[in-house]
């Protein structure tokens, strides 16, 4: 019975472990630029992902803090574009002070376009 716990307690320490290490990984190797046409993200080191979103596509956006996001003043903004029911782009774990000035300007952006 002490084995088994103590194997349960390895087991979990190291699958947080291995969480955090590519939390914290993820979360170095995400950048994003915003200009007048739109945003930009590029994720991951080895396996690079680049998104453009273009303003006129952005349809609303969503901000996302989670207890252990919040504890490390991180947050998760979610970019719902025009087309099919599931088009989002999400951009996780940012400084949370960067991910509401996304959230604002891109908010301003779209306004702008809609009132021309």
């Amino acid at each position: 019975m002490t084995a088994v716990l103590i194997g349960m307690a390895l087991g979990l320490l190291t699958g947080g472990g291995l969480g955090w290490m590519l939390g914290h990984k993820q979360f170095r190797h995400t950048y994003w630029r915003l200009d007048p046409e739109g945003l930009a993200l590029r994720r991951g080191r080895m396996w690079l992902r680049e998104t453009r979103v273009p303003i006129t596509r952005v349809q609303h956006l969503d901000l996302k803090r989670g207890p252990l996001q919040r504890r490390r003043s991180l947050a998760t903004l979610v970019v719902h574009t025009a087309g099919t029911r599931n088009s989002s782009v999400v951009v996780p774990n940012i400084d949370a002070d960067d991910a509401e000035f996304l959230r604002d300007r891109l908010g301003r952006q779209i306004d702008l376009d809609n009132d021309d």
